[in-house]
C-alpha cells in the first residue's frame, strides 16, 4: 500500500518537471508560478503529503504545479486535533495506521508545493473505485482539487498571502524553488487519467459512474471523525468571517484551508482572472467571484507612504517638545 496507488492500467499520467519555473500544463498561458494561500492546519496536511484532495467551492483554473502559502491565523489545538483524528480514521479503512503528522502548523509561510492533476465533484469522486477509499473520503466539498507530488520547503519563506490563486512573486520563486524536497506521505496516490493522451481530461463530468452505487461506507468512528473534521473546518470559517467584519485591513489571508470561502479579489492584476483565462475544467467561470471583496492595494501603499508620514509626525513632535523644555 505504502508504494502508492494507481488505477486504469497504462493510464497513470506524467506530472510536470518539478524544475519548471511555471504550471506549464496548464495549457491557457500562466505564465507565473500559482500560489493559493491557505489556512493551518490544512495547508501543511497538504504540503506533508497527508491530504490529497484540496476541497473547494470553485473549480480549479490550472493544472501543474501549485504553491501552497500558510496564512496568518494560527490554528487552535481542537482544530488541529479534529483533522488529525479525521486523517487517522479515513488512512485506517486503507489498513494504514502510522501517520506521521508535522511537528508544527507554522503560518505566514510558504510552505512548499504540490502538482494540482485535475478536479472532480464530490460525487464523482467519492464514487471513484480506482483510488483508495481514504482519499474518496476526502471529498467533503463541492469540487476537489486532485493533488500529488507534494514537496515541502527545506526552510519555509515568510511571506504574505492573498486571495484566490496569484501569481507567486519572482523573486520569492528563485529563492524558495531551489529549497524544495520530496516528501513521501502515508499513502501516495496518482490519480488516473481518463484519457491518458490528455492531461486535461480529468475535471468534473468527465467520469462515467453508476450513480446507484453507494459511496465508502463509513464506520462510526469514520462518520463521528468526518463530522469532527466538517465542524472544524465550519466553526473555523465562522471565527475568520467575524475577524473580517471587525478588521477589513486583513482580508489578505482569508482564503480558507476548507475551502467554502468565496477567494478571488477583481481589479488586481496579479491574480490569474478567469476573464482572460478561461478555467480548463468548468465551461463557465473559472472562479467564483466576491462581489465584495476590495482590491488589494501594494505593499509599498499599505506600509511605505503611511509609515513615513507617521514617522515626520513623530519627529516633529519629539523636536517641539524638546525645543519647549529647552527655552
Amino acid at each position: 500500500m505504502r508504494g502508492g496507488y494507481s488505477g486504469f492500467s497504462g493510464a497513470q499520467h506524467t506530472t510536470a518537471s518539478s524544475s519548471s519555473s511555471s504550471s506549464s500544463s496548464n495549457g491557457r498561458g500562466y505564465n507565473g508560478n500559482p500560489c493559493l494561500t491557505m489556512h493551518q492546519p490544512w495547508a501543511s496536511l497538504l504540503v506533508h503529503g497527508i491530504k490529497h484532495v484540496e476541497g473547494r467551492s470553485w473549480p480549479s483554473p490550472i493544472t501543474g504545479r501549485l504553491w501552497i502559502h500558510a496564512a496568518s491565523k494560527v490554528p487552535d489545538p481542537d482544530t488541529i486535533k479534529a483533522m488529525e483524528d479525521f486523517y487517522r480514521e479515513i488512512y485506517a479503512v486503507d489498513g494504514i495506521t502510522e501517520i506521521t503528522f508535522p511537528d508544527h502548523y507554522p503560518v505566514s509561510r510558504l510552505l512548499g508545493c504540490v502538482q494540482v492533476v485535475g478536479c472532480l465533484r464530490s460525487q464523482e469522486l467519492v464514487c471513484w473505485e480506482d483510488v483508495p477509499e481514504s482519499v474518496r473520503l476526502e471529498a467533503l466539498t463541492d469540487f476537489c482539487w486532485l493533488c500529488e507530488n507534494p514537496q515541502k520547503l527545506v526552510v519555509p519563506f515568510e511571506m504574505r498571502g492573498y486571495q484566490g490563486v496569484y501569481n507567486l512573486e519572482r523573486r520569492i520563486y528563485d529563492g524558495a524553488v531551489r529549497g524544495l524536497t520530496p516528501v513521501q506521505g502515508p499513502l501516495p496516490v496518482k490519480f488516473p487519467l481518463p484519457d491518458p493522451r490528455d492531461h486535461f481530461s480529468l475535471k468534473p463530468g468527465s467520469l462515467t459512474f453508476d450513480a446507484s452505487k453507494t459511496a465508502v461506507q463509513k464506520s462510526a468512528s469514520v462518520t463521528a471523525a468526518t463530522a469532527g473534521a466538517r465542524a472544524a473546518a465550519t466553526q473555523f470559517s465562522k471565527k475568520d468571517g467575524n475577524n473580517a467584519a471587525t478588521s477589513s485591513g486583513n482580508r489578505a489571508d482569508s482564503s480558507s484551508g476548507n475551502g467554502n470561502l468565496l477567494s478571488i479579489v477583481q481589479g488586481s492584476p496579479a491574480y490569474l482572472q478567469n476573464q482572460k483565462h478561461p478555467s480548463i475544467f468548468w465551461s463557465d467561470a473559472g472562479y467564483s467571484q466576491n462581489p465584495n471583496a476590495e482590491p488589494r492595494r501594494s505593499p509599498r501603499q499599505e506600509y511605505g507612504a503611511s509609515n513615513r508620514v507617521s514617522i515626520f509626525f513623530l519627529c516633529s513632535s519629539y523636536f517641539e517638545f524638546s525645543w519647549k523644555n529647552v527655552t
